[in-house]
């Protein structure tokens, strides 16, 4: 499988057959030119997307995808998905509404991308999830969980690859922080923009994998 980090909370994921799958792909210069990161231009055969924001929901992603939103289980190219909904915030979704977090079976991994959680998980919300091997995690705060209560979440699914997301960059005008309040005094491996991971070589105890974007 590879992994490729576009910008903000959206990675394109290529299974070993070839199938495609985005997630949470934005749209550039929306909120009064927030967003920077240059246009999607990669094809896929899924995207996924957590909640109705425009740095999460572009639907101008080449390639005829399937767009999947919502809770539930959905099985699309040999590719299992489920959808478990939580919230925007913490206060039941009054603030910024209701988010997805998607759960995809891809190449024998398990991967769960967690959008705009604004909230500590549940136990409930913990079981449902299980066991992990590449969790995506949002770190900046304001408008999802910060580093804190991201490595409370990291804590209790224990994945064997962390890829924090929705960050602080250049290319991102949000006052949301960097992602090294997430991964001071943290085992991390800083990559440019993507890597290739199997089932065979993840590692044994978790690891922060940081990825620069391509976009």
């Amino acid at each position: 499988m590879k992994i490729k980090f576009l910008g903000h909370a959206s990675f394109l994921i290529t299974s070993e057959k070839g199938v495609r799958i985005i997630t949470d792909p934005y749209k550039p210069g929306c909120f009064d030119g927030g967003i920077k990161y240059a246009p999607i231009t990669d094809e896929a055969d899924i995207v996924t997307i957590s909640h109705e924001h425009d740095d999460h929901n572009a639907t101008d992603i080449a390639g005829n995808p399937t767009f999947v939103r919502g809770s539930g289980k959905k099985e699309l190219k040999d590719i299992v998905i489920k959808g478990y909904d939580v919230f925007h915030d913490e206060s039941g979704g009054k603030e910024r509404g209701k988010n997805t977090i998607f759960q995809m079976t891809v190449d024998g991994m398990n991967i769960v991308h967690l959008g705009d959680l604004g909230h500590p998980l549940s136990d409930e919300n913990i079981e449902k999830i299980g066991a992990v091997d590449i969790l995506f995690v949002p770190v900046g705060g304001h408008f999802t969980i910060d580093a804190k209560i991201a490595q409370i979440t990291v804590s209790k699914l224990q994945p064997k690859i962390v890829v924090p997301m929705h960050f602080k960059t250049d290319k991102c005008g949000f006052p949301i922080a960097p992602v090294e309040d997430y991964i001071k005094n943290r085992e991390t491996k800083k990559l440019d923009g993507e890597f290739e991971i199997t089932k065979e070589n993840l590692p044994e105890g978790t690891t922060t994998f940081v990825l620069t974007p391509t976009k």
